[in-house]
């Protein structure tokens, strides 16, 4: 493991007290930022200034394995690991999703995120649009938004994030799909739709779909699909043939023991199915 200065490690122990509950101590957004370079040498993710170029048209994006980050699954090496892992296994999005996090501690996880995403794979914030607008106005490279449908609603956020940067939606049923589609063209540029199957990841889920229910839902739509929820490798032949346009993927990632390989596998299975 490569040797962390002061700052860094502490930012690093910062995410590990986020992960196990604890409160975190507070580190400057340059500490953060000083983790995350170190992670990524250690873990193989060499410095690029590349930019990604953004995925409007939809078309052109791949979504294909979406890394969904978790700090409770993430355990003690921390979210910022898991990502620079995932990375280093070729995931193609990752979006960074902490309901309990404070707007700043969430602000500071992005923009150490943006070290070792950019020019790399996509990179999202789950719900907080203000920290997606900070994050840019602060020369940050973050790809776009995904919200819920209780969070704004997605031709506000489309407003506000402006037409370049992408926006996701979740949606599970019918009538969410409807009224997407009486929204603007181009408003929405992919839903998440699940759960597929029961997990404890998201709180009061929907009766899970399976690939038949979500192979309906995504047979009525022209936006992309990516499936999300209790996902595991066996379920990505079925997905992919059900029309999913990628595999939003939490805890089969989070949770591994060696996120990298299991990264790698989930893009390899894409690959063959």
């Amino acid at each position: 493991m490569t040797a962390q200065n002061p700052a860094a490690a502490d930012a690093v122990a910062d995410a590990a007290a986020s992960a196990s509950g604890a409160r975190p101590k507070r580190v400057s957004a340059t500490a953060v930022t000083g983790a995350a370079t170190e992670i990524g040498r250690a873990h193989d993710v060499a410095p690029t200034q590349a930019p990604v170029v953004l995925g409007r048209p939809t078309a052109s994006v791949d979504l294909s394995t979406y890394l969904v980050t978790d700090a409770g699954l993430s355990g003690p090496h921390g979210v910022l690991a898991v990502i620079a892992e995932a990375v280093a296994g070729g995931v193609s999005a990752v979006q960074i999703r902490d309901k309990t996090a404070s707007t700043r501690e969430v602000y500071e996880l992005v923009i150490a995120a943006t070290r070792l995403t950019r020019g790399r794979c996509l990179l999202f914030v789950d719900d907080r649009v203000d920290v997606f607008l900070a994050a840019r106005n602060g020369g940050a490279h973050v790809d776009g938004v995904h919200v819920g449908q209780s969070d704004l609603p997605a031709n506000v956020v489309r407003r506000l994030i402006g037409p370049d940067a992408l926006l996701g939606l979740t949606a599970n049923s019918p009538a969410h799909l409807a009224a997407a589609h009486s929204l603007p063209n181009g408003t929405v540029d992919y839903f998440g739709v699940g759960v597929i199957r029961p997990t404890a990841t998201k709180a009061n889920h929907p009766e899970p779909l399976g690939a038949r229910g979500f192979a309906a839902l995504a047979a009525s739509t022209p936006i992309p699909c990516v499936a999300i929820g209790g996902i595991c490798l066996d379920d990505t032949a079925a997905l992919k043939a059900a029309g999913a346009a990628g595999l939003a993927v939490v805890s089969a990632i989070c949770a591994a023991e060696d996120a990298r390989a299991a990264t790698r596998e989930f893009v390899d299975a894409w690959a063959r199915a």
